[in-house]
């Protein structure tokens, strides 16, 4: 048979007649795209005559995922664990740290990888088959039902590790209009961790379930001699698990510290050296060992999304019986031997001191050992704030919400309000006396006399700096510098000149205090306090998209407050985006209008007003979700 997954399963509809195959897959968002393939479906049942069957599960909400990992066959024989039938999965269990056979579909090389599936039959076989038809429903499709087939189905090339033994299934389930929410994963992790008292074994991908980290702490505090042993990878391929999983790792081991257990707790990753090659392995498996009484397989992670927001399925087997107990222990052995290339006695003889033995071994400079991670590197700061419960939610994300939150009348006020301001400074610049210089024109034109220059985006940037000074529009700046520098310097001026106007207003209002800015500004420097203060990013870039207050009040109250300089600046640099990239982008039209003002040219400009607009509220939504979670 062919080894590929597709044409393995289309040679298996060739050989047996009266098979059928149903796959489900999560209809993933198109944040994923480029990790998966858009056109598996019709890949897989193309010549099929529609014995192989696809169904797109997009029946859960936006940010949550279908991430079981569910195989059935006949209801007789089932797999349940980690592993993803995908790309960049394919791996030995030697973990080579180059493999000439590891390679993606593109021919680009891939690091080891590790993961963890359980097979099973009879009663648990059954079960997960009710489980995958269950979801096959749920996602509006149909399937046929299918009884267990008869005899043993067991291959005779898997010895079975455990026989007549205790199992169950836990799942995570979300909650819909006639069903409740299944919470068993997160209730398991609880159960398993509070019966521990010698050890605990953990491979799983992510780290950053704070409340599972609280959990082992107590656990450990209360029973002095428990030890905890993590595996997971190094660092992780996307920048968006790196900023979400990755950083919420940093604060998965404070209530280790907080409690003083932190020298009984290892959180390891296993590295590979061939020769002058070396590699970390990716931990991709989920696996859970208590006491050696207590196995668990399955596909959630120790992150906050397995346990509310993605369906899961694990599979748990508890010891009754020293045969039982062999079993599970001689897995942990063997899992632990396999990262450090030693073979199972070796851990057994070193059992009295499983985590000094780790801990030497590593030291010794062998090929192959488990490390420590550095949780230094995990990344910190405002962005992996607000990407980390987007990525990480533990609820799905409830966005009808934030909508209802986002357009109260007060927004809509706001956003009636921005237009007319725009309107309003529009007629000031026709009717004042300030028009001939707060006019897109006249600024465009003296900006472009340097735009020769190399030192002109340093003028450019000047022009805001004193412009912050004088209360001079910025959105007059920013204009006038795409329309004279065009837009890929003009948006670098721009975003520098906003970003140092702000800077040295801030330090002005930090110098002045808040308590003589406002006898002297009044009570509107009060109420824009109160909306900045304590809510940090999300405060400065909601006020910079729909603002409450010119520019330059904003920055000078910013620094008279308690807000966080680094909260401030990348508040700034949120909110201004939207109208910097839209007006060095249309900077030509701009330019055009300035020069020669007509209708023909006044229309396009409105629409960038209007596309500024909806840019500015598409991205003020986020913010409302974003502060509605974090409340």
């Amino acid at each position: 048979m062919p080894v590929a997954l597709g044409p393995f399963l289309t040679g298996l509809l060739a050989a047996k007649p009266q098979l059928r195959i149903n796959i489900l897959i999560w209809d993933f968002a198109a944040l994923y795209a480029g990790e998966r393939e858009w056109n598996s479906a019709d890949k897989f049942t193309a010549g099929c005559d529609g014995r192989i069957r696809f169904c797109l599960d997009s029946s859960l909400p936006l940010g949550s995922s279908q991430h079981q990992k569910i195989v059935v066959i006949d209801n007789a024989i089932a797999f349940s664990g980690g592993l993803d039938l995908t790309i960049r999965r394919w791996d030995t269990s030697e973990h080579l740290a180059g493999h000439p056979l590891r390679r993606d579909p593109d021919g680009k090389p891939y690091p080891p990888f590790h993961d963890v599936q359980c097979m099973v039959e009879g009663e648990a076989a059954v079960a997960l088959g009710e489980i995958a038809a269950a979801r096959w429903t749920a996602a509006g499709c149909t399937v046929e039902g299918c009884e267990a087939a008869a005899g043993d189905r067991w291959p005779a090339s898997v010895p079975a590790g455990a026989r007549q033994i205790q199992a169950a299934i836990a799942r995570t389930e979300l909650r819909t209009a006639s069903q409740p929410g299944v919470d068993e994963v997160a209730r398991l992790f609880e159960a398993s961790i509070n019966t521990a008292d010698r050890f605990i074994y953990i491979e799983n991908q992510f780290t950053s379930a704070t409340e599972i980290a609280e959990m082992l702490a107590r656990r450990m505090a209360d029973v002095p001699a428990l030890q905890v042993l993590i595996v997971t990878p190094k660092a992780h391929a996307s920048w968006l698990e790196s900023q979400a999983m990755q950083g919420g790792r940093g604060g998965f081991v404070d209530p280790f510290i907080a409690a003083g257990v932190a020298d009984r707790l290892r959180i390891l990753y296993p590295a590979v050296e061939d020769g002058e090659s070396s590699a970390a392995v990716m931990i991709h498996s989920k696996v859970m060992i208590v006491d050696d009484g207590f196995l668990r397989v399955g596909s959630a992670n120790i992150n906050n999304r397995s346990m509310g927001a993605d369906t899961e399925c694990d599979l748990a087997f508890e010891a009754d019986g020293e045969e039982h107990f062999e079993f599970i222990r001689g897995q942990r052995r063997r899992l632990i031997g396999h990262f450090c290339g030693v073979d199972e006695d070796t851990i057994a003889d070193n059992e009295d001191d499983l985590l000094g033995f780790l801990d030497r071994h590593a030291a010794s400079g062998t090929g192959r050992a488990l490390l420590p991670i550095d949780s230094e590197t995990a990344p910190v700061g405002a962005m992996a704030d607000i990407i980390q419960p987007i990525a990480d939610p533990k609820h799905p994300l409830n966005l009808q919400r934030a909508a209802r939150r986002m357009w109260t009348p007060r927004t809509v006020l706001a956003v009636a309000g921005t237009v007319a301001a725009l309107a309003g400074l529009a007629l000031a610049w026709q009717t004042t006396s300030l028009r001939d210089f707060a006019d897109i024109g006249y600024v465009a034109s003296v900006i472009s006399r340097y735009s020769q220059s190399a030192f002109a985006p340093l003028f450019a940037v000047m022009a805001f700096v004193l412009g912050g000074l004088v209360v001079f529009p910025v959105v007059v700046l920013i204009a006038a510098t795409a329309a004279a520098l065009g837009p890929w310097i003009g948006a670098f001026s721009a975003t520098a000149g906003v970003l140092l106007s702000s800077l040295l207003l801030f330090m002005i209002g930090r110098f002045l205090g808040h308590k003589r800015l406002q006898s002297l500004l009044g009570a509107r420097a009060l109420r824009v306090q109160r909306r900045i203060v304590g809510k940090g990013v999300v405060a400065v870039a909601m006020i910079r998209m729909v603002p409450v207050a010119p520019f330059s009040l904003v920055n000078v109250l910013a620094g008279a407050s308690q807000l966080r300089l680094t909260d401030f600046l990348i508040g700034t640099v949120i909110g201004m985006a939207p109208g910097i990239i839209v007006m060095a982008a249309l900077g030509a039209q701009i330019a055009d209008f300035a020069k020669n003002a007509s209708w023909s040219n006044a229309i396009p400009l409105g629409l960038t007003i209007v596309l500024w607009i909806a840019v500015c509220l598409a991205v003020q939504f986020v913010v409302t979700w974003w502060s509605g979670r974090r409340a």
